[in-house]
This record gives structure tokens, C-alpha cells and sequence, in this order.
């Protein structure tokens, strides 16, 4: 297998198609995992929210107002735990889209014959990685926090537990952010991929 240059893009060039690789193997396992996962903490969060909402109304003592100041945290960290899945599952599948083209244009050159062309993992892919990997980090750390902030009132004082979730929400929104910029650098890896298979099914039928 040999590296070259070919129409601006850097492609590997093999006799046989290369299959996925390793991020796409894993998106075509892990983005069933990840909406499922969503799809379970959505509802829990929302129920975690009625229960809130009945607490702060009916509160009347300081173990109520604590007791809301949990809930809080929990449902924050629920809430977050279905963001950082639903976010993941988009990512995986960003990545599973590339492995299918991967894996198509391969299967199509090897059985027109000749040179099989891979293009390399672009820049664009490196970042959406990257981004990937950041948010699922920052959001992950957030919702550990919210955990251990709520395991710990009554033994916090309220304004530290209030701090807490006023500092997390900060976290949060920056590991969303990181998120979203990385799909739109998958996105536009998809676009890349596209123009380049455009590019090669041209030259297939020209040689054909």
C-alpha cells in the first residue's frame, strides 16, 4: 500500500478495498448504545422535574428546600448524562456514514479493477474527533459533580450548593459547545468524502 497525491487529496492506494477503520468500527457499534441510552434519561430527568416542582410548592421546612436543592443536582446530572449519550449517538453515526462511504468506494473500485483509492483521514476528521472526545470529557465531568454535589447536601451549606450548580452550568454549556463544533467538522468530512468519491466514480467511468 503506497501514499500518494491525487486531484488535492492524500489517498492510499491499495489493491483491494480497506474496510473501515478503527473510529468507524466503533460508531457502527456504539451509536444503538448511546440513543438508547438518551432515550432512557430524558424521562427520568423529566419525572425528577415534576417531583421538584411539587417539593419547592409544597415546601415548608429546610429539609424540603434541601431536598429540592438535590433534585436539583440530579436532574442536571441525569439531564446531561441523555445530552452527552444523544450527542454521542450523532457523532457515531456522523462516523458510521463515513465508514459506509469508506467501505462502498472500496468494494466499487476493487470490482471495476485496478488501483483501489482510500482518502486518508482528513484534518476535518482529526478535529471532529478531537471535539468529540472534549465535550464527552467536560460533560462527563459536569455530571459527576452534580452527583457529588447532591451527595452532599446537608452537609454543604446551601449557597455552596447553589454555587455549585450556578459553576457546573458553565461546564455544561462549554462541553455542549465543544460537542456541536465537532459535528459540524463531521459534517464537513462528509462533504469531503463526497466530493472525493464524486471526483473518482468520474474517473472509474472514464477508464471503463
Amino acid at each position: 500500500m503506497t501514499t500518494r497525491t491525487a486531484d488535492g487529496f492524500d489517498v492510499e492506494v491499495s489493491d483491494h478495498g480497506l474496510g473501515y477503520n478503527a473510529p468507524q468500527k466503533m460508531g457502527d457499534r456504539m451509536w444503538a448504545p448511546m440513543f438508547l441510552m438518551a432515550v432512557m434519561a430524558f424521562p427520568v430527568a423529566l419525572i425528577l422535574s415534576f417531583v421538584r416542582a411539587s417539593t419547592i410548592a409544597d415546601a415548608s421546612t429546610p429539609g424540603d428546600i434541601e431536598d429540592a436543592a438535590q433534585l436539583g443536582h440530579l436532574i442536571a446530572g441525569i439531564g446531561f448524562i441523555g445530552f452527552l449519550a444523544v450527542f454521542a449517538a450523532v457523532s457515531f453515526t456522523i462516523a458510521r456514514i463515513l465508514g459506509r462511504f469508506r467501505k462502498g468506494g472500496g468494494d466499487i473500485q476493487e470490482a471495476v479493477g485496478g488501483d483501489v483509492q482510500t482518502l486518508k483521514m482528513p484534518v476535518t476528521a482529526k478535529i471532529f474527533m478531537l471535539f468529540m472526545m472534549m465535550g464527552m470529557m467536560v460533560i462527563g465531568v459536569a455530571v459527576a459533580l452534580h452527583f457529588v454535589a447532591a451527595g452532599n447536601v446537608g452537609t454543604w451549606s446551601l449557597e455552596s450548593v447553589e454555587r455549585w450548580a450556578r459553576v457546573l452550568e458553565g461546564f455544561r454549556r462549554l462541553g455542549v459547545a465543544m460537542y456541536l463544533f465537532g459535528i459540524a467538522f463531521g459534517l464537513g468530512t462528509i462533504i469531503n468524502v463526497i466530493r472525493f468519491q464524486s471526483i473518482r466514480i468520474g474517473q472509474l467511468s472514464k477508464s471503463g
